[in-house]
């Protein structure tokens, strides 16, 4: 790693420990998403939580012919994934100070082990696919610029992951049509973003078999019921601290939700817990 490497990583890691808020980019932005995933990886290594999942993110189109990827990944650590029960009512802690959104996603829960030096075909994805569940990714990040200065920057935050909740799961989706899976996001009663899972390229499949390709050029190993959140189905719809959110799925149900502002002290408090869902 470069000084500068590290010095985003650590600058990264603090704020979000004590979760303050970044007013600008803590050094450099890496030349390259390659380089980018070096800062992830030592903020990886060095974070109290172990990962239990990752998030999928589109890259805008304007950046990427530049860094030569359509999608990139972030760690979601095993103490901010949640599962829902009919009818709860969710606190989402967010950077007051920061970035927050609030994102539809269609999750999976790896059935099976993906080693490092596995042939990754689509069988392989399907066969390792397991269980997929509706559900919500909050992103907020100490950095209130993080979507502006673009796809790099989102990378050396943890891929602005800072939640997620799991849903209710979707019966025999091996058999559905991704046109028969709708989302709908609304903030503070008014609606923001509607579609289906087919508005991800490929499906929610596509985006699951993107990730288990980089993670093979990445040499990162994927457990069993690792959680994959394939990629914010709607958009990115950014929120405050305050705003309501119901993110529906017609018959597959709703979660409710409010942002507050994360305390300090919050990951003493919450401690190291393990995703159960």
């Amino acid at each position: 790693m470069t000084l500068n490497q590290k010095t985003i990583s650590k600058a990264f890691i603090e704020a979000r420990l004590t979760a303050a808020g970044l007013a600008d980019y803590p050094g450099q932005l890496p030349a390259s998403i390659e380089d980018g995933y070096v800062v992830q990886d030592a903020s990886i290594d060095a974070w109290p939580v172990a990962v239990a999942g990752w998030k999928i993110g589109l890259v805008p189109p304007p950046f990427r012919a530049a860094i030569g990827a359509e999608r990139l990944v972030g760690p979601i650590f095993a103490n901010l994934i949640e599962g829902h029960a009919p009818g709860q009512h969710h606190d989402m802690p967010v950077f007051a100070d920061g970035f927050a959104a609030v994102e539809a996603e269609f999750i999976y829960v790896l059935a099976k082990p993906v080693p490092v030096g596995t042939e990754i075909t689509p069988e392989l994805v399907r066969d390792v696919a397991g269980r997929l569940h509706v559900g919500v990714e909050i992103a907020s990040s100490p950095f209130p610029g993080i979507n502006d200065l673009g796809p790099i920057c989102v990378v050396t935050d943890f891929g602005n992951n800072f939640g997620l909740i799991v849903g209710p799961e979707v019966q025999d989706w091996q058999n559905c049509e991704w046109t028969d899976l709708p989302a709908r996001v609304s903030i503070n009663g008014k609606d923001v973003g509607a579609t289906t899972a087919a508005a991800l390229p490929g499906g929610p499949l596509g985006a699951l078999e993107f990730i288990l390709r980089l993670m093979q050029r990445r040499g990162i190993a994927l457990p069993a019921g690792s959680h994959i959140s394939t990629g914010a189905v709607t958009g990115v719809h950014q929120a405050e601290v305050g705003d309501r959110s119901r993110v529906s799925f017609g018959d597959h149900g709703a979660i409710d939700l409010t942002l507050t502002a994360l305390q300090p002290g919050w990951l003493e408090a919450q401690g190291d817990t393990a995703a159960s869902v």
